[in-house]
């Protein structure tokens, strides 16, 4: 017999049946039953799960399920079910339909006559025909089975007429089952829930805990770095990880923000001037009229605020040149020029300058404007600025 199952033959059972099904305990789907599946493992550890493979022979409607260990849960009175098959099992599908598609499920099924009343204690590996239609569905799974593919057969095809393109025809649905408290590795389709909040599974290379209520990436569970594309929405303040963009974030309660601050930049070359006494955001003969930088205030409430310009005071060597920011917030000045920490210059030969300020008691997470002032010591004499610049560099 190609397919053993410990615990069902009414004859006996023999020593060999139990070692090549003893798998143990699996993993647990409530507290007494466990999950159906497949034992993963391959030759050399290069694959998932290679156990009971559907191997199609080209331009025919054969097949082959290969060897492999499985389990069976059933009902809480039957119990769960070990299955080891242990040589090939050949398959032979039916000729298609000559009008319709029809899709077939190949299964692992247990007959159990004490249960089911089949008159037979056995486990095998069979085909489940579908119906024929213009749009055909999978069958149902027979009760005690495992759904390993399913095989699309178009109509008309046969063994002489093309067979089954099984490249293409070919589903794979074998689910994966471990040992409790083992790993389990499985596909990104894999919707069943898990069995006990701190179980782990394996999918697409990425490590999944069950939290309760979801799987979450494990980086998400333990404090660790977010790979790209596993976190959509945090789960708690503080939590990190990295963007599409390679960009290190942090959640910062409602959103990702960046964990490492870069300072804000704008400028200008193209000079403008001003004959006013007072402050003003408007130069003359110059495209930019008024140049601003528009930054969030980080959790610390601080920022240094560069500024700068190459400044002429035309045809003057008396009159002085300043220039100064704004920072304004919603329309409002929240901090207005002022000559005390403005960029000064005088002098009819032009000179680059510029400083830093730092401020302070900003309300964190709120979009402030950083603009330029520009104004003249004399209404007669035009003070030009060239080569403008703001830069705002938050303080974590």
């Amino acid at each position: 017999m190609n397919a053993r199952s410990a615990w069902l033959s009414p004859d006996g059972q023999t020593r060999q049946d139990t070692r090549v099904t003893q798998v143990g305990a699996v993993t647990p789907v409530t507290d007494i039953k466990g999950r159906s599946g497949v034992l993963p493992g391959s030759e050399g550890g290069q694959y998932r799960v290679t156990g009971l493979w559907l191997a199609g022979t080209a331009g025919t409607m054969s097949a082959t399920v290969g060897v492999g260990r499985a389990v069976i849960q059933s009902t809480v009175a039957r119990g769960a079910y070990p299955v080891a098959v242990t040589e090939p099992v050949p398959l032979t599908f039916a000729d298609g339909d000559p009008q319709y598609g029809r899709i077939d499920l190949v299964v692992l099924r247990i007959h159990d006559h004490d249960h089911d009343g089949s008159g037979r204690y056995e486990a095998a590996v069979e085909i489940v025909r579908g119906q024929a239609a213009a749009q055909p569905v999978a069958p149902t799974a027979p009760d005690t089975s495992l759904a390993l593919f399913t095989v699309a057969v178009p109509a008309g095809r046969s063994a002489g007429n093309g067979g089954i393109d099984w490249d293409s025809a070919r589903v794979d649905l074998r689910p994966t089952t471990v040992a409790v408290g083992g790993i389990l590795p499985t596909r990104s389709d894999d919707t069943a829930p898990g069995g006990y909040p701190g179980q782990y599974r394996d999918v697409n290379d990425t490590l999944q805990r069950w939290n309760g209520t979801a799987w979450v990436p494990y980086p998400k569970g333990v404090g660790g770095i977010a790979p790209a594309g596993a976190v959509t929405t945090g789960s708690y303040t503080g939590q990190y990880r990295e963007s599409s963009t390679g960009v290190l974030q942090r959640w910062n309660g409602s959103v990702w923000v960046p964990a490492v601050v870069t300072p804000l930049y704008t400028g200008s070359l193209d000079a403008g001037y001003t004959t006013s006494t007072t402050y003003t955001a408007a130069l003359s003969d110059t495209a930019v009229t008024a140049l601003s930088l528009n930054f969030t205030a980080p959790g610390t409430g601080a920022v240094l605020l560069h500024f700068g310009a190459r400044m002429t005071t035309k045809d003057s060597s008396t009159a002085t040149a300043y220039m100064a920011p704004q920072i304004s917030q919603g329309g409002t000045v929240t901090f207005a020029p002022n000559d005390e920490y403005a960029a000064v210059y005088g002098g009819a030969v032009g000179a680059s300058v510029a400083t830093m300020w730092r401020l302070y008691n900003l309300t964190p997470g709120t979009v402030y404007t950083m603009t330029a002032m520009h104004r003249s010591s004399d209404a007669a004499v035009a003070c030009w600025f060239d080569s403008i610049f703001l830069r705002v560099d938050p303080i974590n």
